[in-house]
């Protein structure tokens, strides 16, 4: 005798759920439509005058006198010594960005396995002192602290202590991104595969060779991608830090924008855009290295 097949739910009479994706992808749209529909029909009605016909022609001559309409002046991004003296101010912040990078890759490297809570709490604790705890709180505490502050609020402090450059800049994205390194990178140890770090301690290895040769081999190629993808975002904020002063194409971009002078601005943001690209790509051959 053949077996039936079995009926589908519909048949059996069981109501319909939806899943958890259905759910978020309906709840995201009603969100969506609620913020649409607050920004378009409510809030006094200033937002609409954003799409009214006098910011449009706003917009479109903003747009033209970056391109140089109005002037008699040739465009800066038409004059060859304009070019170079915006390549020295490029070269200036991406100066910047690996300063930063590498003062955050230092910091969260030096705590990093103190903040994880498997070596201060758990199997790779070298010793049974309170000390250890302790220095996991202390350690978290400033992460989150240096992740909580802004890049701007930190290169505002910073540019008071030291004069306007490349150094205060850099001091400032590299405390901001101390504290989310060290976060991300202390996760992938409290992550990582316990054996062989299990296998070492039982075999008789110290507290030193369990991190050298059963901790840090493993979680070093995540450490690079993390690294790698914060050098990335920290080249796309060193402008925001230049409007205080410290130094690169955000300091230039605020004076021209401040002097009125909207070719400048334009050469800028070109040659911003050029060096974000050849960053992104120089970024992802370093990425398909440390795999």
């Amino acid at each position: 005798m053949s077996r039936t097949s079995p009926l589908p739910r519909a048949a059996l009479g069981r109501p319909w759920r939806p899943s958890f994706l259905v759910g978020s992808l309906g709840a995201a749209l009603a969100l969506l439509a609620g913020a649409w529909g607050f920004v378009l029909l409510a809030d006094d009605a200033r937002s609409r005058s954003a799409l009214s016909a006098a910011a449009l022609a706003h917009a479109a001559e903003f747009a033209g006198a970056l391109l140089g309409a109005g002037s008699d002046a040739p465009p800066a991004f038409l004059q060859a010594e304009r070019w170079w003296a915006a390549a020295a101010l490029a070269y200036e912040t991406l100066a910047m960005s690996v300063l930063a990078i590498g003062i955050a890759a230092i910091g969260a490297l030096l705590t990093v396995t103190l903040a994880a809570r498997n070596v201060a709490r758990g199997l790779l604790r070298p010793s049974r002192s309170p000390l250890w705890p302790a220095l996991f709180v202390v350690i978290r505490a400033a992460y989150i602290f240096s992740r909580a502050v802004p890049e701007l609020v930190w290169a505002m402090l910073v540019v008071f202590v030291f004069s306007p450059g490349i150094l205060p800049g850099a001091l400032a994205l590299g405390l901001h991104n101390f504290g989310i390194l060290g976060k991300l990178c202390a996760e992938v140890v409290e992550d990582l595969d316990p054996r062989p770090a299990r296998a070492m301690r039982a075999s008789g290895g110290s507290s030193a060779q369990v991190l050298a040769y059963a901790v840090l081999p493993m979680v070093l190629p995540q450490f690079l991608t993390y690294l790698i993808y914060r050098w990335e975002v920290i080249i796309r904020t060193t402008i925001v830090v230049g409007f205080v002063s410290a130094g690169g194409l955000g300091r230039d971009f605020r004076l021209a924008m401040s002097f009125f002078h909207y070719t400048d601005v334009a050469l800028l943001l070109m040659v911003y855009l050029l060096l974000v690209l050849a960053v992104d790509l120089v970024a992802g051959g370093l990425r398909r290295l440390s795999r």
